[in-house]
């Protein structure tokens, strides 16, 4: 009866939270009418225009505002939200005002609104303001017509990766967007009619280095210190301009090759026989692949793909669609074997990815980018092309019977496109990072194996301790410092707004990293509770254990936070999280600041690159770690309560206690180190961090006084027996202890009811 009891109430406590959300999940946000006009009024056309002086009557369904110049039109302005989703890691809209000339460059972009948490209370938002300003100059028009992209101007930094790849992403799909709505330039009209080329079947033939440079076979990009210096002087970045490539100007920067293997000749000649082999064995039917050879100071490759598994440095472009290549579409060759070719540092085999749509017939580029280090965390770049289209005797042209209309070109809908757009962004970001995520993985898997065998764990002390001080580490050290992954409260804001206007999935996935912690965070939380994460997972908690084991061993005296003072201090961090949940419904910038009672950015994400005030408050929580055990957790916490609150629901409770624990014992509540025990020996399983003590303590035989008292049980009966000690079974009638309330467990919670007079 009390199983169906406590299945009812775990059944009707979900069903309540269910409940809860769906009445979020009804309501909505209506879109503010008149956004558009709102902004324009706030924005002077010259800040986006050097040369206008107003605003015409608004176009397409108010979606375009022509830019005047002494009442003629001279450009157009939009929102990026307007045309394209632009949808950050905050899960509101990016907004930037866009502007572009009757050419369809862009003439400038100003950021509106946000609220993406990194650029509220961490990174300067001059900095997002320096990115959107390099946009200036891009042309749309070409960048359509020659089917390629643009590098983003400028790199971040690090911890804005997501927002600045939706900036990136939404000014250039929304401009080409808006460009092909106008028609300028004859853009939609160039993209109506396309010829159809294909392949044509060839005899196999080798040839020697010199025809296949001749024909146009292998195309070739050659580029000097001095060229690559003139590029970045011409970016007229004052960073960039300082630190010059080193080298006499005439000296190699990278010459750069490249061909297509999908014609057989051209494949076997730079291949060789052999290796021509195995191409064959592993290129699969409708698959192109690519040879990339290079001389000079600057490596193709990089190194990026070692970790990420990502060659960042090049990409192939075609209609518009990059497409970079991965290891495990990768070869390294030693050399090439066409007759007469030169010597080279770098040859590369790629194979295209198995979903990548590409026409080997058709002209593509190739696309390397060039990055110059301009701070400890930030690059700028710079982008130069080597142009490729197949020889003519290996192409056939078919020309369409009839043009067809620009809206006909278009096969997906607004909305399918927009969907395959953010699903793109996403599977980019989880592709970059397919390393971190299955070493992550496997952690995760790890820890859960921990804790459904913690009861054997346990008990070998030393076996425990160094366990659980290695995961500390990896937390602190890779989840904390190098992955950057660090749950935060506003995580949980963001989730709970998204769920009350307008959730996809698509923006949490955004961040592999955080997504899975929080996913393996929501499972932990029916099973065990807060405790998973708080105690094993997060690495600010990780950081103020390290520093007061560091002071005891420095002999720091600790403080022990009277009980009554203790017990009146927990709700501290429930006040904190309900206040910034009701201002994240009327405000989620204003909550987003508020949020900075979490030092997390400070310490972990920017490690104390910040204004004096964050690193100072974030010095005193550390300090005052040094005296009472993860001060921060106990009592300030609202991610921890944010969990606290949904861990009620926990199924299991695997937390063992005798029955006379708080009475008379109190060696667990003394030890434990974020005072979760209560005088009375019961957990609280909202406090708990699973750090394992009390149940180290439970198993052991010179630290629990129920198991000393059972051993000294044990020998008395055994010198009655007459047997020795090491022959001695507690399975033995002789033996055997008495069974008492004394060495029942109880669990969690349970209450006890045990008489003085049994503790003999």
């Amino acid at each position: 009866m009390s199983e169906l009891n406590f299945l009812t109430s775990h059944i009707l406590r979900l069903v309540s939270l269910a409940l809860f959300i769906c009445l979020f999940v009804g309501s909505g946000f209506a879109a503010s009418v008149g956004e558009f006009q709102k902004f324009l009024s706030q924005n002077p056309a010259s800040e986006i225009f050097e040369t206008a002086d107003a605003y015409g009557e608004l176009l397409h369904n108010g979606k375009i505002a022509p830019i005047q110049k002494n009442g003629e039109i001279v450009g157009y302005a939009f929102l990026n939200t307007d045309f394209v989703g632009a949808i950050g890691y905050s899960g509101k809209p990016i907004v930037v005002l866009v502007a572009i000339d009757l050419k369809g460059v862009i003439t400038g972009a100003k950021l509106l609104k946000h609220s993406e948490p990194i650029v509220l209370t961490g990174i300067p938002e001059a900095k997002i303001t320096s990115f959107i300003d390099g946009y200036k100059g891009i042309d749309i028009i070409k960048m359509a017509k020659e089917k390629g992209g643009e590098p983003p101007p400028v790199d971040i930094v690090s911890g804005a990766t997501v927002t600045i790849m939706v900036i990136d992403d939404s000014i250039k799909r929304a401009s080409l967007r808006a460009a092909i709505v106008l028609g300028l330039n004859g853009l939609a009209q160039s993209n109506a009619v396309k010829a159809k080329k294909t392949l044509i079947p060839s005899e196999l033939e080798e040839l020697d280095w010199t025809t296949l440079i001749g024909d146009g076979s292998v195309r070739r990009l050659k580029l000097t210190i001095a060229d690559v210096n003139e590029g970045f002087n011409d970016q007229g970045n004052q960073q960039a301009i300082a630190r010059p490539e080193k080298g006499a100007d005439q000296d190699i920067f990278i010459d750069l090759y490249a061909a297509s293997l999908n014609v057989p000749s051209i494949a076997k000649s730079l291949l060789g026989k052999w290796e021509y082999r195995n191409y064959l064995k592993r290129i699969k039917q409708g698959q192109s692949a690519f040879v990339v050879m290079g001389n000079g100071a600057y490596s193709f490759r990089g190194s990026g793909y070692v970790r990420g598994g990502i060659f960042d440095r090049i990409q192939v472009v075609q209609d518009g669609e990059g497409m970079r290549f991965t290891d495990r579409g990768y070869k390294n060759l030693g050399e090439v074997l066409a007759e007469g070719s030169p010597d080279f540092r770098e040859v590369a085999l790629f194979y295209a990815p198995a979903d990548a749509i590409f026409n080997p017939a058709d002209s593509w580029r190739l696309q390397l980018l060039v990055q110059r280090a301009v701070g400890p965390l930030e690059k700028v770049f710079i982008s130069y092309e080597l142009n490729y289209q197949l020889p003519s005797q290996y192409v056939k042209i078919e020309q369409p019977p009839a043009p067809a209309s620009a809206a006909n070109k278009i096969a997906l809908t607004l909305d399918e496109e927009e969907a395959a757009a953010r699903t793109a962004l996403w599977q980019r970001m989880w592709i970059a990072k397919k390393v971190d995520v299955v070493i992550l993985g496997i952690a995760l898997v790890f820890l859960t194996l921990l804790f459904f065998l913690q009861d054997q764990m346990v008990k070998y002390r030393g076996l425990t301790d160094w366990v659980r001080w290695g995961f500390l580490a990896f937390t602190l050290f890779y989840i904390g410092f190098y992955l950057q992954a660090q749950l935060s409260v506003v995580n949980v804001l963001v989730f709970i707004n998204a769920m009350v206007s307008n959730f996809r999935w698509e923006f949490f996935l955004m961040e592999p990293m955080i997504f899975i912690l929080w996913c393996s965070v929501a499972v932990a939380l029916i099973f065990w509770g807060r405790g998973v994460y708080c105690g094993w997972l997060c690495p600010f908690g990780a950081l103020q254990e390290f520093l007061n084991k560091l002071a005891r061993l420095l002999k720091i005296p600790q403080v022990k936070v009277p009980w009554w003072l203790h017990e009146r201090l927990w709700p501290i961090k429930y006040i904190i999280f309900l206040g910034l949940l009701g201002m994240s419904f009327y405000s989620m910038n204003t909550a987003e600041h508020l949020a900075e009672v979490e030092p997390f950015k400070t310490v972990i994400i920017l490690k104390m690159m910040r204004e004096w005030w964050f690193v100072l408050f974030a010095m005193v929580l550390l300090f005052i770690s040094l005296f009472v055990e993860r001060f921060y957790c106990r009592y300030m916490c609202p991610l921890g309560a944010a969990m606290a609150i949904p861990g009620k629901i926990s199924m299991f409770n695997w937390l063992k206690r005798y029955r006379n624990c708080g009475d008379p014992c109190h060696v667990c509540a003394t030890d434990c180190m974020v005072q979760a025990i209560d005088p009375l020996g019961n957990i609280n399983p909202n406090e708990c961090i699973h750090c394992m003590g009390c149940q180290q303590n439970y198993h052991d035989h010179k630290v629990c006084p129920v198991i000393i008292h059972q051993d000294t049980r044990l020998r008395k009966r055994a010198k009655q027996a007459g047997k020795p000690i090491a022959n001695l079974s507690t399975s033995d009638d002789a033996v055997k202890p008495k069974k008492t309330r004394l060495n029942i467990p109880r669990r969690l919670n349970k209450e006890r009811d045990i008489d003085s007079s049994e503790l003999d």
